[in-house]
């Protein structure tokens, strides 16, 4: 009940996702325009998160993702009828808003109810469900097509998965009754202190916040309570964001620039993807054992490395080399870092209503993610790509350096 849903909602995310710029094209679309269509999604997941944060505020986590996973289904029955790019780009919206209101409320209930020693492992667990349903969903959707031959096959996956996400969040166990049962029995004593008392857990100690940060208000209340630490800590969470999201479209234009053929260039991309993936869980054990920054710091300085070299290897003879190397560099750091974010935003968030904190923490780094191949391809189009690379190595080290500056510390370790 904790990671089901989720796990399915990614699923039939992950099938679909590589069909939007076909189907565009086939109701009479260009290339450009089906870009614009695709990205719908990520305009609707960074729309999606302070709505959201009020929705869960307002009725809870659990009707708040049954809610969401109604919408969304609502939006994947429009796509099997859309007759005009109109209609898709607006079904293709509302899966991207419902899927960030779905995430931020099973974060908000992860948030208040795991605890802080073994909450980073939690997360770490979440976030490799969602990986791994995103991973997993493009092969099942190769394989309804291969069989059918009909994109509808792919549609109805996602209708079956939206479905099956829903009555399993409605119908199964409620996990909160069992949480609520076990915060009953005394947990692990951490050292408290006035800095921890408003916040959920000592990860913030040393860490100034604002009084009465537990409160029930609103997001906008919220977000002014919670500015300091959202401007900081929040434009450094988005600098992840942003590498995490370069390195998508970074490595398979790199592929096509040193004259890899497709093939090669979706293998290289394949492995550095399974490297993140095998190592969401030691990244978990890592944050609880030693600290948040022991994940992030080498995870951030890994990944800006590997892209400032990267951007040197362009001419070079063993040019093909350097990119497969640089390519897992970069999916075993990104790995290291997996559920940092969601982790760090639970450890912020007032435990009594963390879902409008929540809300403003995740439009950031979703900004961070829309906003990163944005500026890799408007600088490659008035500089040499290396150039607009190695920018995104620069924008990683001043992350880096944002951690490092304003991260929570933890008995005197990050």
């Amino acid at each position: 009940m904790i990671y089901g849903p989720t796990l399915l909602f990614a699923l039939g995310q992950g099938a679909i996702i590589p069909l939007i710029p076909t189907m565009a094209t086939g109701l009479g679309a260009d290339l450009a325009t089906s870009g614009l269509v695709a990205s719908a999604l990520v305009v609707g997941q960074l729309g999606g998160n302070i709505p959201a944060g009020w929705l869960v505020a307002r009725v809870g986590e659990r009707l708040a993702m049954v809610i969401s996973g109604v919408l969304a289904l609502i939006g994947a029955v429009m796509l099997p009828f859309a007759t005009s790019i109109t209609v898709l780009t607006l079904a293709v919206f509302i899966n991207g808003f419902c899927a960030a209101a779905f995430g931020l409320a099973r974060h908000s209930f992860m948030a208040t109810h795991v605890p802080f020693h073994f909450r980073a492992r939690a997360l770490a667990l979440l976030g490799g469900s969602y990986r791994f349903g995103m991973f997993l969903g493009p092969f099942v959707g190769a394989l309804l097509l291969v069989s059918s031959l009909q994109a509808a096959a792919v549609i109805w996956f996602l209708i079956a998965c939206l479905a099956a996400t829903v009555l399993l969040v409605w119908l199964g166990p409620d996990p909160e009754r069992e949480f609520v049962a076990g915060e009953r029995t005394p947990a692990p004593r951490q050292a408290a202190g006035p800095e921890n008392t408003a916040v959920n857990g000592p990860a913030t100690a040393g860490m100034s916040l604002p009084d009465g940060a537990g409160a029930r208000e609103g997001v906008f209340r919220t977000m002014v309570r919670f500015r300091g630490v959202l401007a900081r800590l929040g434009l450094a969470a988005s600098t992840l964001s942003a590498l995490r999201a370069a390195r998508q479209v970074v490595l398979p234009l790199w592929g096509v620039a040193i004259g890899l053929d497709a093939q090669t260039i979706s293998l290289v991309v394949g492995i550095s993807g399974a490297l993140d993936f095998a190592l969401f869980y030691a990244s978990g054990q890592v944050m609880d054992r030693f600290g948040r920054l022991w994940a992030v710091v080498p995870s951030m300085l890994m990944m800006s490395s590997a892209f400032l070299m990267l951007a040197l290897t362009l001419d070079w003879h063993s040019a093909t080399g350097w990119f497969v190397a640089l390519s897992a560099v970069i999916g075993v750091a990104n790995g290291l870092s997996s559920g940092l974010l969601l982790t760090l935003g639970a450890d912020l968030a007032p435990k009594q209503n963390p879902a409008p904190f929540l809300g403003s923490w995740r439009t950031l780094t979703s900004a961070g993610a829309a906003a990163a191949p944005l500026i890799f391809s408007a600088m490659a189009a008035v500089a040499p790509m290396g150039v607009a690379t190695a920018a995104m190595g620069v924008i990683g080290l001043f992350g880096t350096w944002g951690f490092l500056r304003w991260m929570p510390r933890r008995g005197g370790r990050g």
